[in-house]
């Protein structure tokens, strides 16, 4: 038990740490940040349930006010602009990265890619582009075509949680609480 809490703790660190890497503002008001890939590596690292609990103690922190987002937001009122979407889909996206990377028996870097695409890719952008269309008032397609702008860098961060993973897994297999 101790563990795990700490090791959420580690991962929730870890999505504000990749807050600090600057951000690039597309038109839409919906930032391209590193945190994305830290929501892939709790999935990946932890497994569905530690990271998505991970991904939720981040967003308490945000929401409390703590500045952890990309360029130093957080309160509530990220949670009703243009990138709402994508945080209320932050944790069900390290959830199914997680639950892929459990139930494969796919080498640690290609379970941990796939996962980071189905859940870190696919799924956030649903939330993501759902959210966008919503707030901005535009069609899915529309708001799926703004999404589109996060796509190469997003397949980039895939890749790189899965060598992050493999080699978390090479180094310490114990580590690898979605392996254990």
């Amino acid at each position: 038990m101790e563990r795990s809490l700490t090791h959420i703790a580690l991962f929730a660190a870890l999505i504000a740490v990749l807050g600090l890497v600057p951000r690039v503002d597309l038109a839409a008001g919906v930032p391209i940040t590193a945190q994305s890939l830290g929501i892939m590596l709790c999935g990946t690292v932890l497994g569905a349930k530690r990271g998505a609990l991970a991904v939720l103690l981040f967003l308490l922190l945000v929401a409390l006010g703590l500045p952890l987002l990309s360029g130093g937001r957080g309160g509530l009122g990220v949670f009703v602009g243009p990138s709402a979407g994508f945080l209320i889909g932050f944790p069900v996206a390290a959830f199914v990265a997680g639950w892929v990377m459990e139930r494969t028996t796919l080498p640690a870097f290609w379970a941990a890619a796939a996962g980071a695409v189905i859940g870190g890719i696919g799924v956030l952008y649903v939330f993501g582009i759902t959210g966008m269309a919503i707030v901005l008032d535009k069609t899915m397609s529309e708001a799926a075509l703004l999404g589109l702008a996060f796509l190469p860098g997003d397949v980039i961060k895939a890749v790189v949680a899965g060598l992050v993973t493999q080699a978390i897994a090479r180094a310490r297999p114990a580590a690898l609480l979605a392996r254990a």
